[in-house]
C-alpha cells in the first residue's frame, strides 16, 4: 500500500483549457504553410513540445523545413498564443479544480505542476491558481518530453517526496504513460477508453476528493 503525499498536475485540459488557443495559433501557422490543419489533427499535439507539434504539422502537410526556420515559426506561434493567454481570467479554470486544490492544501498534501508548457507560470498567474502550488516544473526545466517521466520525477524531487508517494493528474496518453514510467499512480482526466493505462479516470476534478485519493492508496 502506498502513502500519497503529493499531487502533480498537468496544466492544459486538467486545470485550465487553453487547447482552443493552441489550436487557433497552430491552425493560423499551418495555413501560412498551405497545410490544412483540423481539430482531429490537433489531438496529436496533446502533451507534446512546441517543436514536436510543428514537426507533426509538417508531417501532415508532407513538408520539411530547416531547423532554424522551424524555431522561428515556433516563436511566431507562441507570440500569437500569448496574446490570447494574456486575456485569461479565473473564469477559464475547469470545473472542480479550485475546490480540490483547497482540499489538498487543507489535508497537507503537496501540490506541483508538471507541464510541457513554457507559459505555465503566466497561465497560473492569470487564472489566480499560482498560490496553490508548492513547485512548478514546466517546459523550461525539462529536456525530455512525455512519455519520459522527467517532468514528474523533477516535480517529486522539488517537493521532497518519493515518486511512489505521488499521484499524477493527466488528460493525455503520453502524460499517463509518463506517470506510469515514473512509478506514480495516475488519475486520467477525460475518457476511459482513451486513457486506458490510468489507475482511475474521471470526467473532471468535480469527481475527485481527498477520500477518493485515499482509495487510490490501496492500488499501491
Amino acid at each position: 500500500m502506498r502513502t500519497i503525499k503529493a499531487c502533480l498536475f498537468d496544466l492544459d485540459g486538467v486545470l485550465v483549457d487553453t487547447a482552443v488557443y493552441h489550436f487557433k495559433a497552430w491552425r493560423r501557422l499551418a495555413q501560412t504553410l498551405g497545410i490544412d490543419f483540423t481539430e482531429h489533427d490537433n489531438e496529436r499535439l496533446k502533451g507534446v513540445s512546441r517543436v514536436r507539434s510543428l514537426e507533426i504539422i509538417l508531417e501532415i502537410g508532407g513538408q520539411t523545413l530547416p531547423q532554424e526556420q522551424m524555431l522561428a515559426l515556433c516563436e511566431q506561434k507562441n507570440t500569437e498564443y500569448l496574446l490570447d493567454v494574456a486575456q485569461m481570467t479565473p473564469d477559464e479554470i475547469l470545473p472542480g479544480v479550485v475546490d480540490f486544490l483547497k482540499a489538498l492544501k487543507a489535508e497537507g498534501i503537496k501540490i506541483a505542476l508538471g507541464s510541457a508548457s513554457k507559459n505555465a507560470q503566466l497561465i497560473l498567474e492569470r487564472t489566480q491558481l499560482l498560490p496553490y502550488f508548492d513547485a512548478i516544473i514546466d517546459g523550461r526545466h525539462v529536456t525530455i518530453g512525455k512519455p519520459d517521466p522527467e517532468v514528474f520525477l523533477k516535480g517529486a524531487e522539488a517537493l521532497g517526496v518519493l515518486p511512489s508517494e505521488c499521484v499524477v493528474f493527466e488528460d493525455a496518453v503520453a502524460g499517463v504513460e509518463a506517470a506510469k514510467n515514473g512509478d506514480m499512480l495516475c488519475v486520467g482526466v477525460g475518457q476511459p477508453e482513451v486513457l486506458t493505462q490510468a489507475d482511475v479516470v474521471v470526467k473532471d476534478l468535480t469527481e475527485m476528493s481527498v477520500a477518493r485519493l485515499r482509495e487510490l492508496e490501496q492500488k499501491g
